[in-house]
C-alpha cells in the first residue's frame, strides 16, 4: 500500500511519521520546497510554540469549530509532548501553557521530526510541485516535476496561504477544489493590524504590557491583554495577533482601545499623578515608557503650567483607553495562519477521510480551522495530521 502525502510540514510530517507506523506501508511525502518544515523553522519567532497545554475546542474557529474535537481527543497536548519526547525532543511548559523546545530554537523541532522521517518505507521528494492529481479506480496519480506516481490513498496537507514568503500556497485548495471540494472565504489571522494614528512613527519598536479591546461600529468586538509593540504602520504583537482574527473585514469603523497600565486602577493611577509635581512632558516617567509617555501626556492635552484635577483626569483616561482608529490588517505574506479553508462538513472528523472521495484525506491549516495565538494551530496539525495517518494506513 502506498500512502501519499502532499506537504511536508507540521502536519505533512506528523501524518507521514504515523502513517509509517503500518510496516507494510510505503509512505511518500510530496514537498515543494528545498526542504521540509521552512515554515515550522519561522514559528515563535524562531522559537517554535509547538503546543498549549490548555488547547481544545474553544481555542478553534471556523463554520465548525467542533469539527477539530476528535483529532484533539485523539491527540491531545499531553500526548503530543510524550510523542515527541519519544522523537528525542525535551521541552518547557511556560506558566502561560506555552511549550517550546529546551533548546528554545525552532530548528530542534524541525530536525527531530526530519530525522525521524528517515526510515526504510518513508520517502521524501524535496522541491517537487504537485501539479495535477488523477484518480484511478480507489487511488490517485499524483504528477509534477515530468513524473506520475501512482498512491492508494493520499493525504493533502499542503497548509494554507498565510506567510507565502515562506511557502504559504493556494496549492491545496485547488488540488482539493479539482477532486469535488469547496473552501471559505480565506484572510489573514495572527497578524499585524494598520493605522492611520499620526503619533505612530515616533512609537515605533516600543513594547508594552497593555489590555486591548477591538471595537466595531463602537461595540466591543474582541478582546486582549498581553504584550502590544508599536510599529510605522499600526499595532502588533501578541496581544495584536491574538484579537486580530476578521478585523477591519466587512466594513465599519473600527478602533482600538489601549489601556497601557491594566494593572493599576483609574483613581490609584489619579493618586499618584496628582502626586506628582513634575511638568506635563515628565508626568508619567516611571509609569509608562518615556515616550509613549510623552505621547499620551500631549494626547490628554496636558500643557505647560499647573495641572489642572481635570487635566490629570484626561492623562489617566489616555492611559486606560486611548483610542486608535484601525485601518486594514497587514497581508497574507505577513500573517501566521489562514482563517478560512476547505469546507469541513465534507470530511470525517473521526478519521479525516473526505466523504466525497474514498482514500483521500486533509489535515493541517488547509482545512477551515484555525486556532488562537500560543501554539494553537500548531496542536491542531500535529492531531489532524496523526489522525489522518492514522486512518490512511488501516488496510481495508
Amino acid at each position: 500500500m502506498v500512502i501519499g502525502i502532499i506537504g511536508g510540514g507540521a502536519a505533512g510530517m506528523m501524518a507521514a511519521l504515523t502513517a509509517a507506523e503500518n510496516p507494510n506501508a510505503q509512505v511518500i511525502v510530496f514537498e515543494r520546497q528545498a526542504r521540509v518544515g521552512r515554515k515550522l523553522r519561522a514559528t515563535g519567532n524562531g522559537r517554535c510554540n509547538l503546543t498549549n497545554m490548555a488547547a481544545g475546542e474553544k481555542g478553534y474557529h471556523g463554520e465548525d469549530p467542533a469539527f477539530a474535537t476528535a483529532a484533539l481527543g485523539a491527540l491531545d497536548p499531553k500526548t503530543t509532548l510524550e510523542l515527541f519526547r519519544k522523537l528525542g525532543l525535551f521541552t518547557v511548559t511556560e506558566d502561560s501553557g506555552k511549550v517550546y523546545p529546551y533548546s528554545d530554537q525552532a530548528n530542534s523541532v524541525v530536525d527531530v521530526l526530519r530525522l525521524n522521517l528517515e526510515k526504510p518505507n518513508i520517502t521524501v521528494h524535496t522541491a517537487f510541485e504537485v501539479e495535477k492529481v488523477r484518480r484511478e479506480n480507489d487511488g490517485f496519480w499524483v504528477q509534477g516535476n515530468d513524473q506520475s506516481v501512482f498512491c492508494d490513498k493520499l493525504i493533502v496537507a499542503c497548509g494554507g496561504l498565510a506567510g507565502s514568503k515562506l511557502g504559504g500556497t493556494m496549492a491545496g485548495y485547488k488540488l482539493l477544489s479539482k477532486l469535488g471540494h469547496s473552501a471559505t472565504r480565506l484572510r489573514p489571522s495572527l497578524v499585524q493590524i494598520k493605522s492611520d494614528w499620526g503619533s505612530l512613527a515616533s512609537l515605533k519598536g516600543i513594547r508594552t504590557n497593555c489590555y486591548v479591546q477591538i471595537l466595531h461600529d463602537g461595540e466591543v468586538f474582541a478582546e486582549s491583554e498581553g504584550e502590544l509593540q508599536f510599529t510605522d504602520y499600526g499595532l502588533s504583537g501578541p496581544v495584536i495577533f491574538e484579537v486580530s482574527r476578521d478585523v477591519c473585514q466587512g466594513g465599519g469603523k473600527w478602533s482600538a482601545r489601549l489601556d497601557v497600565l491594566p494593572d493599576c486602577n483609574e483613581e490609584d493611577l489619579f493618586k499618584e499623578l496628582r502626586s506628582r509635581t513634575m511638568d506635563a512632558e515628565q508626568l508619567l516617567v516611571g509609569i509608562v515608557h518615556n515616550q509613549l509617555g510623552r505621547v499620551l501626556t500631549r494626547a490628554a492635552g496636558a500643557g505647560a503650567g499647573e495641572l489642572s484635577d481635570e487635566t490629570l483626569w484626561d492623562v489617566v483616561r489616555a492611559v486606560k483607553g486611548f483610542e486608535v482608529t484601525l485601518t486594514e490588517p497587514m497581508g497574507m505574506d505577513h500573517a501566521q495562519v489562514t482563517a478560512g479553508g476547505v469546507r469541513t462538513k465534507d470530511f470525517d472528523p473521526e478519521t479525516m477521510e473526505s466523504k466525497l472521495v474514498p482514500n483521500l484525506y486533509a489535515c493541517g491549516e488547509v482545512l477551515d480551522i484555525d486556532g488562537d495565538c500560543g501554539g494553537y494551530n500548531l496542536q491542531w496539525a500535529w492531531s489532524s495530521g496523526y489522525l489522518a495517518g492514522l486512518h490512511a494506513r488501516k488496510e481495508k
